[in-house]
């Protein structure tokens, strides 16, 4: 089926929802009912095409398919664009939206809306996309559509009668899912008439055929053959196959209005696709650039270098590759004294950072070694102006700089109220600043604070969950800086200080922080001949001690009986010997001592 549809006979819409509320479920069951999968080829998650997305059973990147579907005896042209759940990949949503005229709110009947239906809803929105609230999940015992519709007018302010129930698992009420979409969600606007203008919307690199880039046409026609020009990158090529997913890849002669497909032309460089560039034609006259995304902002950093040093420039390649698929990651190289060479990574949260490290070993084949993630930080200098830094080695010295900011960010978080005591607890301990608690319903309630990013890229999630019995969902906005009482801890192994070790933390933190990194030590540097000091200082000032032991030989071991003065005389010189040995004694701190104080921050 290679046919093209009027615009009016085309509806583009992407699925939005909180992690597991099923809409890669909803999904295949698309497929199924539109006859877009033969069911003999059937499996489950069919848009979950990593093979870590099966396995974690999570949506990571934003899959588009067409489907076909006839409604009161006229032909539709369904384009869904499925969207990851996780807070971690709301930039993909974003991306996602951009592309689509209306979204499926979908909502759990069960667990009812939670964090990130919230989010997702308000990105959607903003765009003033048409939102359509689906129940899933009614053929649940414990299902409670009633409350839910409650929690619908009072946080999203969306009709309540305005719900369609249905049962992704079942295939209850998805036929009235599929007519909702072509009866609410407005037909795309674009000229025909007017010369091509295509959006960039994501790309993924293929072994055999280089760049295949995922386009939503917006005016005029892409016919196989033309000859393009994105205007972004400044690059031209040759349009060698145009398609559409459906939901393999199915070559059509022509892409018209409104429609969503792919574009395969020989691109061999990365740098020549940008998502968000906008696609027109060579000759002639030339469309404008399409409003493009925002940058996303990464917010977690860490050191990634390979564990074999000779992988450094693989390392490379798969980065550079995998920023084509994933455009929110950044990496500049960097080089360490405990790890040798490899790059400074930024991502949008904790689980990004591990999803883009499985993904580097999988398909790049190579085994790497990640420090501890860190935020940026915000440093005035004396001058005004502003220096950002993502590692405490980029730290400038004191006297060169007026203050420190850090990010901080509103935190919105569901709990059942019986949880809220030992949340409220939680937070205070991790410097947030309590804003506003909102009752949704009798049972759950959403409490509002600012916090620092810092305290919550490391276990705060898991503290969350056990807090609430698992019935707790979080979800946090962009940061902004803020002033705080900052400070650079400094490790001192044997009065020399360890580079890769220091970190920034809060003044009132120092201490705590600066004896785990020194017990972590303490286990790690193996005893030499003399005793070494470990030392957490900030400034001048020594906030905590350990001592590791001299290895000590019982020289005194042959005198059996007779004058104490010859038993002192023996450890007078090894007392001198051991004083040399320290005045030239050069301390080894092994890589795995820096891997264990940088693998977790306690």
């Amino acid at each position: 089926m290679t046919k093209n549809f009027p615009p009016e006979r085309i509806r583009n819409f992407s699925i939005i929802a909180h992690i597991d509320h099923g809409k890669s479920t909803l999904a295949d069951r698309f497929l199924e009912i539109t006859g877009a999968v033969d069911m003999r080829k059937k499996q489950a998650q069919m848009l979950d095409s990593m093979d870590l997305e099966r396995e974690r059973g999570i949506t990571i990147k934003a899959a588009a398919v067409s489907l076909t579907h006839v409604i009161n005896g006229e032909e539709y042209l369904l384009n869904l664009i499925d969207t990851p759940g996780h807070v971690d990949f709301a930039y993909e949503v974003e991306k996602s939206l951009q592309a689509c005229e209306g979204a499926l709110l979908l909502i759990d009947a069960a667990q009812g809306i939670q964090a990130q239906t919230v989010a997702n809803a308000m990105l959607a929105m903003d765009q003033d996309m048409v939102v359509i609230p689906v129940f899933n999940k009614m053929d649940l015992p414990h299902a409670r559509p009633d409350e839910i519709k409650d929690e619908l007018e009072n946080t999203l302010l969306l009709d309540r009668d305005s719900a369609i129930e249905c049962s992704a698992k079942t295939g209850a009420g998805i036929t009235d899912v599929l007519e909702a979409i072509v009866e609410q969600i407005g037909p795309p606007e674009g000229d025909p008439n007017k010369p091509l203008r295509a959006l960039i919307f994501d790309a993924k690199y293929d072994e055999y055929r280089g760049i295949v880039v995922y386009l939503r046409m917006v005016d005029g026609k892409l016919n196989k053959g033309d000859w393009i020009h994105m205007i972004g990158a400044e690059a031209d090529y040759e349009a060698i196959e145009i398609g559409k997913f459906m939901p393999k890849p199915v070559p059509h002669q022509h892409l018209c209005v409104g429609e969503v497909g792919y574009l395969i032309s020989n691109i061999k460089r990365l740098e020549d696709v940008r998502v968000g560039d906008t696609v027109t034609v060579m000759k002639g006259q030339r469309a404008e650039l399409l409003v493009g995304y925002r940058e996303p902002q990464p917010m977690v950093w860490c050191g990634i270098y390979p564990t074999n040093s000779g992988d450094f420039e693989n390392l490379r390649a798969a980065l550079k590759a995998l920023k084509l698929n994933d455009s929110s990651i950044i990496f500049d190289p960097e080089s360490s004294d405990a790890l040798g060479f490899g790059f400074r990574c930024g991502f949008l949260g904790l689980l990004h950072m591990e999803i883009v490290q499985e993904r580097l070993e999988r398909e790049g084949g190579i085994d790497i070694v990640q420090t501890a993630p860190t935020v940026p930080y915000e440093v005035i200098m004396n001058d005004g102006t502003i220096k950002v830094i993502h590692s405490p080695g980029e730290l400038p010295d004191p006297v060169m700089f007026t203050e420190i900011r850090e990010p901080v960010v509103t935190v919105h978080i569901l709990v059942p109220t019986e949880s809220i005591g030992p949340i409220m607890k939680l937070c205070t301990e991790r410097r947030g600043v309590f804003m506003r608690q909102e009752h949704l319903s009798a049972s759950r309630v959403m409490l509002t604070w600012d916090m620092p990013l810092s305290e919550i890229i490391y276990d705060f999630y898991d503290r969350l969950k056990s807090g609430t019995k698992g019935y707790g969902t979080m979800n946090f906005d962009e940061p902004h800086f803020e002033v705080g009482n900052l400070v650079k801890l400094r490790i001192l192994v044997n009065g020399i200080e360890a580079d890769a070790l220091s970190l920034i933390c809060h003044a009132d933190s120092s201490q705590r922080r600066g004896r785990a990194v020194l017990q972590k030590l303490l286990k790690e540097i193996p005893r030499h001949q003399f005793q070494i000091p470990l030392q957490a200082a900030v400034g001048g000032k020594i906030m905590a001690r350990e001592n590791i032991r001299a290895l000590s030989k019982n020289v005194t071991a042959k005198c059996y009986g007779g004058d104490i003065t010859r038993k002192r005389k023996l450890l007078e010189k090894q007392k001198e010997g051991k004083k040399r040995m320290k005045s030239i004694g050069n301390v080894e701190v092994p890589q795995k001592a820096f891997l264990a104080v940088l693998a977790t921050d306690d």
